[in-house]
């Protein structure tokens, strides 16, 4: 009988003597394109994303990372949110109802609170009812994420400094597991965020400069 499940599992090739499946093939490409993607704000980085949510909770579970397992489905969720969010727009234009813009004071407070938290949490939870070996950077990363995840889906430009460190933490963390090709696609990860921060921040100024213009217009024509 045919199953999907063992195709998915079956070996691609290898790296460094490491077995890599067809699944971390396909979590490779998608997770590459989506990123890329956000860079750039097309809004069909959010169902390539979910694509690459799925492909990432079978790798995951298999490797015994439980926590970014879990975290795959909370992803989804929340992509689901974001192509909503990505493509409304305005009544009186053509522009998205969200923007590009900063955290609030508030929005960091409760994000690195609510970071902190989550990951003691699950790295308690992790180390008490599963075999996980590493509860705690694998915590980081389920919480961090989602931190991230919801600032992508806002356009709040911070989320790209969360992507960072959580990159930077999940390399080691993927390479410690024999995940080869995942670490080295979270390497490129990196490298896309920080392009993605650069990209972001442009946008930022050029906004805010173009709303700067139409104000003065504005009080112009009121003065009239």
């Amino acid at each position: 009988m045919f199953d999907l499940l063992d195709v998915f599992q079956a070996t691609a090739f290898s790296v460094f003597g490491e077995d890599v499946t067809v699944i971390e093939v396909i979590g490779f490409v998608t997770g590459a394109l989506c990123v890329w993607a956000v860079t750039r704000q097309f809004v069909w980085n959010w169902p390539v994303g979910i694509a690459n949510n799925v492909a990432f909770l079978i790798l995951f579970v298999g490797a015994g990372l439980y926590a970014d397992a879990v975290l795959q489905v909370i992803f989804a969720a929340i992509a689901v949110y974001g192509w909503v969010l990505w493509t409304r727009r305005t009544s009186s234009t053509s522009r998205t109802v969200v923007e590009i813009r900063r955290a609030t004071r508030g929005e960091r407070y409760w994000g690195l609170g609510g970071t902190v938290a989550l990951t003691a949490a699950a790295a308690l939870l992790l180390g008490a009812a599963t075999d996980s070996n590493v509860p705690l950077p694998d915590a980081f990363v389920l919480a961090a994420s989602l931190l991230a995840t919801w600032g992508q889906a806002r356009k709040i430009i911070e989320q790209w400094w969360v992507w960072i460190v959580v990159d930077a933490v999940s390399i080691p963390l993927y390479a410690s597991k024999g995940l080869w090709l995942t670490a080295i696609l979270y390497t490129g990860f990196l490298a896309l965020c920080i392009d993605g921060l650069r990209r972001w921040r442009i946008e930022l100024r050029r906004g805010s400069a173009e709303r700067g213009s139409s104000d003065v217009a504005d009080r112009r024509v009121s003065a009239t």
